[in-house]
């Protein structure tokens, strides 16, 4: 029921992006040229040496449009159960996991979603009320600790988020910071957040964290299309937009917190959250995007009428907040 849902609404995205890029820009097609090294989907790079590097190019497979991502158990079981799923179109397909040659290092084969864009644009949403699993949660719980980066962290966004107390002690909790996050940004609003912009020209954008209203967010969509003239519980989840001067798409990615519910359990996707009724919110986060989408394909210019992009910076090599604090346990 779930899938049978969710299909329709991403195909509405799906239609709505390459409506609404043909509006504002109609282009001659121009000849097709398939990316070799491009072998991340998102903004977000690691440091490789660190093996903090999310996506890894498979040697001798370039031409299979292929690319290594770490492997997740919890992902990989997610891959498979979607390979015969309703919605296996608007996933990268999974092609088994690898043994690299120093016999332990895994990884899971998956498609190269970029392989037939020439200079992609590439935009990632995650989706959702929330990205943290309610387990993460209860566990950062048991053993809190005041967290001088994460405080930090805090007052660069906003210096009066703090309490007096964290102000005085110069750490916040985990617990603490992983909700407090989640409601700075349009994740709270519309149930969905912009994760990051990259554009055609190499250059990114992560600067959404307090991008929280409909008009904030349709400006940063224009941002992101205003190049195509120019060349279970699913938590973590992300939807992702990518075009170039003649196609458009949009896939679903990251399942490592996508699980299974416990028996007996049942949500509807579409519920406000409270620890312990395991609502996701992901239906929230897709209509809203449907209807922002849809409001702009409705404005005589959809270029118009929205306020300033965010700045487009020069791309930085880190690990993205939500993969660095899901694997933060300290």
């Amino acid at each position: 029921m779930w899938a049978t849902t969710l299909r329709p609404l991403i195909r509405d995205i799906v239609n709505d992006v390459i409506d609404l890029i043909a509006f504002i820009s109609p282009v001659q097609p121009s000849g097709w040229r398939k990316l070799r090294n491009i072998v991340q989907w998102t903004p977000f790079f690691q440091t490789y040496k660190k093996q903090r590097y999310p996506w890894v190019q498979l040697a001798g497979h370039q031409e299979q449009g292929t690319i290594l991502k770490k492997l997740c158990p919890k992902e990989e079981l997610c891959f498979q159960v979607l390979m015969k799923d309703v919605l296996r179109p608007y996933v990268p397909e999974y092609k088994g996991h690898v043994t690299c040659e120093d016999g332990e290092s895994i990884y899971l084969q998956l498609q190269d979603l970029l392989g037939d864009f020439t200079s992609p644009c590439v935009m990632d949403c995650k989706v959702g009320v929330r990205t943290y699993l309610e387990e993460e949660l209860a566990k950062a719980k048991e053993k809190p600790k005041l967290r001088k980066d994460m405080y930090e962290k805090m007052i660069q966004i906003d210096p009066d988020a703090p309490t007096e107390e964290e102000h005085r002690l110069k750490g916040v909790t985990k617990p603490r910071y992983m909700v407090w996050r989640e409601t700075i940004s349009s994740t709270a609003t519309l149930g969905f957040r912009i994760e990051g912009i990259k554009k055609s020209d190499g250059k990114s954008s992560k600067d959404f964290k307090t991008t929280k209203n409909k008009e904030q967010v349709m400006a940063a969509f224009r941002d992101f299309i205003d190049g195509f003239s120019h060349a279970g519980k699913v938590i973590g989840s992300s939807l992702l937009f990518v075009h170039d001067a003649t196609n458009a798409n949009v896939w679903m990615i990251d399942f490592a917190k996508t699980l299974v519910l416990p028996n007996g359990t049942k949500i509807d996707h579409g519920s406000k959250w409270t620890v312990g009724n395991h609502e996701d919110g992901y239906l929230i986060g897709i209509n809203n995007l449907i209807s922002i989408f849809s409001d702009m394909l409705q404005l005589p210019d959809p270029m118009a009428h929205c306020l300033p992009a965010p700045t487009v910076t020069t791309i930085v090599t880190a690990a993205s907040e939500d993969e660095r604090n899901a694997t933060d346990n300290t």
